[in-house]
């Protein structure tokens, strides 16, 4: 069943994708246990996040994720216009978040990432397939935003030192990482038997095993990012993480992305997408 049928009729459209938005984000922080990433156990290979800063930081967004629903309901249509509204949104969330997690960046690549599809999915609120979404998603991330600051991200240094696809290119073709195997992952392994967490942890690590997590190459190189792809897929190997030699590999991928100070943030916005879409759309 999608989830358009759940929605309240008497809550606006643009609170309901705000609340969807805020609560993948909290749903993602909350998935224990994550391959170093803060969770319900500690901060993972962060020293300045915890699991209340993640929690603040997404309550923080709602007011942005619901201006960017209405941005797209007032313009009605994909173009330039209501791309540069969305980057401005975006530029003000961002530094609502920032004031709040007193400059630490918690939720950047989230807000690029579930700002297009809030959006997207605004345009078209009884299109509910989650594929429809993204590509409507990756129309608006093509547009260049005329208005938006040109900085050197540690993303943007990545992508050129190592060739590799940052998040700006992952929401241009459409999140394929979540679309081709983050969804269906989390579709197999609910119907697998696993429990909804299990389920979701599975949909991380099949995010890991494609992304050239841009957070791990800036981190740990092509070393990282080996034992992030190489690791995941050893545990949906295995079994995914419901299964006792899926866990025990899940704790070894732990382990070794601690010990490279290797954290897949990239992965983690991505599988909050992932989630966003399981409730606003279906495959």
């Amino acid at each position: 069943m999608s989830a358009v049928s759940l929605r309240n009729a008497d809550l606006p459209l643009a609170d309901w994708l705000a609340d969807l938005a805020v609560d993948a984000l909290i749903d993602e922080a909350d998935l224990s246990p994550k391959p170093a990433l803060v969770d319900r156990r500690g901060s993972g290979a962060h020293q300045d996040l915890h699991l209340g800063l993640m929690h603040a930081s997404a309550l923080s967004l709602w007011p942005c994720f619901k201006q960017m629903a209405e941005a797209a309901q007032a313009h009605g249509e994909i173009g330039q216009p209501l791309r540069e509204a969305l980057g401005r949104i975006g530029r003000e969330g961002e530094a609502a978040m920032l004031a709040v997690t007193a400059g630490v960046n918690t939720h950047r690549g989230a807000i690029w990432a579930l700002g297009l599809l809030v959006a997207a999915k605004a345009l078209a609120p009884d299109a509910g397939d989650a594929r429809g979404i993204a590509l409507r998603a990756a129309r608006i991330a093509l547009i260049d935003d005329r208005a938006a600051p040109r900085t050197d991200s540690h993303g943007a240094q990545v992508t050129r030192r190592y060739g590799a696809r940052g998040a700006r290119e992952e929401a241009q073709l459409g999140f394929p990482a979540v679309i081709a195997h983050g969804l269906p992952q989390l579709v197999r392994s609910r119907a697998a038997g696993a429990g909804e967490q299990n389920a979701r942890l599975d949909a991380l690590l099949a995010i890991m095993t494609v992304l050239a997590d841009t957070c791990v190459l800036w981190r740990a190189g092509l070393e990282g990012l080996a034992a992030m792809q190489q690791g995941a897929r050893a545990v949906l190997d295995a079994g995914g993480s419901a299964s006792l030699d899926g866990r025990r590999r899940l704790r070894m991928l732990d382990a070794r992305l601690l010990h490279l100070n290797a954290s897949p943030g990239g992965a983690a916005d991505l599988l909050a997408a992932c989630l966003f879409l399981d409730k606003a759309g279906s495959l």
